[in-house]
């Protein structure tokens, strides 16, 4: 199976993130995408981050019912900070029945070379990247692994949705209701 690695702390998963994702499995030749929950970013704060478990359990309600898409905890067993190319040798171990490819925003792809063995990544595994404004992929970093697409694209981000909640203010529309209902009851980011 050919499966499409979404890396993110997803903290929280928004309809951005969704909507993403789920162009990416219309849109390409990947038979599923996996939001794999990192527990902690190596180049990123982590002081904000709510529990792992529960970012995972938003993304679980977020996507109920949906055949194509999936969480992973893969990185909660792996040594911290999370990185890419660890987890991509660890899933090739533990199912190589399945392709994996790496999906991830075209600011993202603007840091590759500060990530663990980026030259690995680059060279063995398909790299799917979603334009994000302000961040154009050079056409000379393009190569047979490495696609672009024109995802749609919404102006959310998981940093403003928990400065809204510790304001007080609706979230209602940037994530899914059930995510928002579960925020609310679990006063997360509060």
């Amino acid at each position: 199976m050919r499966i499409g690695l979404y890396f993110g702390s997803f903290n929280p998963v928004h309809n951005g993130h969704l909507i993403i994702a789920n162009h990416i499995a219309n849109y390409t030749s990947l038979e599923r995408i996996w939001f794999v929950v990192s527990p902690q970013n190596p180049l990123k704060q982590s002081a904000s981050l709510i529990n792992e478990n529960h970012r995972k359990h938003l993304i679980d309600l977020a996507i109920e019912g949906e055949k194509k898409l999936r969480s992973s905890n893969i990185e909660f067993k792996l040594p911290r900070p999370s990185y890419t190319i660890d987890t991509l040798a660890y899933l090739n171990d533990k199912y190589p029945q399945h392709e994996f490819s790496v999906v991830m925003g075209s600011d993202s792809f603007g840091n590759i070379k500060k990530w663990k063995n980026y030259e690995v990544l680059l060279k063995n595994y398909e790299i799917i990247i979603y334009q994000r404004p302000g961040f154009k992929v050079k056409p000379e970093m393009l190569t047979d692994t490495i696609k672009v697409l024109d995802a749609p694209l919404l102006q959310i981000s998981s940093t403003h949705i928990r400065d809204m909640i510790r304001q007080k203010k609706s979230i209602r529309y940037l994530v899914p209701d059930i995510v928002k209902e579960e925020i609310e009851r679990q006063q997360y980011y509060g």
